[in-house]
């Protein structure tokens, strides 16, 4: 029963943590825009960086990344033995993806927000750091060379289990992990998968976005899971 508590008390944490919405935050704050409702309207930091500019998308970034860091830190202090344990792992492995689902589906903003990368990657960089590294490289190198965010967060979730695998064979719940995180990213950019396919996809060093998207309207991260239409073929999504 303590465990159980335990294990609901570091999801439960966690989830809250992950879903403060730090995009929106920084942009009402510093800017006075809803970053909602510009661009793709998309919660995260590539939209942030987009619509208020690098520095904004940068401190998006890594507040967020911050936020899956506090959670997995958060549980081994809760239950502060070896990493590698069953139980350990499994406490990380809860922490990260409660972190991720309350960023991806805030309470704080109508169960809306972002796509989570930034959030698996806090959370990843203190569970499997060389892991980590190696995945950052893949991320960095496919968006310097095809300047696309979503191309980048793919490679990223394909590259990440494998290099998991041949680092930490020996905790069988980290590499299940790993898999799940390549699925979920996978999942969330779907439909950039259809746009890259399609040649539609939005770079990094674009000029022109898709209009604003009108105040109000109900804009989901997710809402995404039709085809892209003419008016959206430059969203980002990322």
């Amino acid at each position: 029963m303590e465990t159980i508590l335990l294990a609901l008390g570091v999801a439960a944490f966690s989830y809250f943590v992950g879903a403060i919405p730090f995009a929106l935050l920084i942009g009402k704050w510093f800017f006075e825009t809803d970053v909602r409702n510009h661009g793709s309207g998309n919660l995260g930091a590539t939209n942030v960086m987009r619509v208020l500019g690098w520095k904004a998308g940068l401190a998006v970034f890594l507040l967020d990344a911050a936020k899956g860091a506090v959670c997995v830190v958060f549980a081994s202090v809760i239950h502060p033995a070896a990493a590698g344990e069953p139980m350990q792992d499994m406490l990380y492995i809860g922490a990260m993806i409660a972190s991720v689902m309350g960023h991806s589906y805030s309470p704080y903003i109508g169960f809306r927000g972002g796509k989570g990368v930034a959030t698996a990657a806090g959370a990843m960089l203190v569970l499997t750091p060389v892991a980590w590294l190696g995945t950052f490289l893949t991320f960095a190198v496919v968006v310097a060379i095809f300047k696309m965010v979503s191309l980048g967060s793919i490679a990223a979730a394909i590259v990440y289990p494998i290099l998991t695998v041949l680092i930490a064979s020996d905790r069988p719940a980290i590499m299940a992990l790993s898999v799940l995180v390549a699925v979920i990213v996978i999942w969330r950019h779907r439909v950039n998968i259809v746009r890259i396919a399609k040649g539609q996809e939005s770079r990094i060093t674009d000029k022109k976005l898709a209009p604003d998207i009108p105040s109000g309207a109900a804009v989901d991260d997710v809402s995404t899971a039709s085809a892209p239409s003419e008016s959206d073929e430059h969203r980002s999504g990322s």
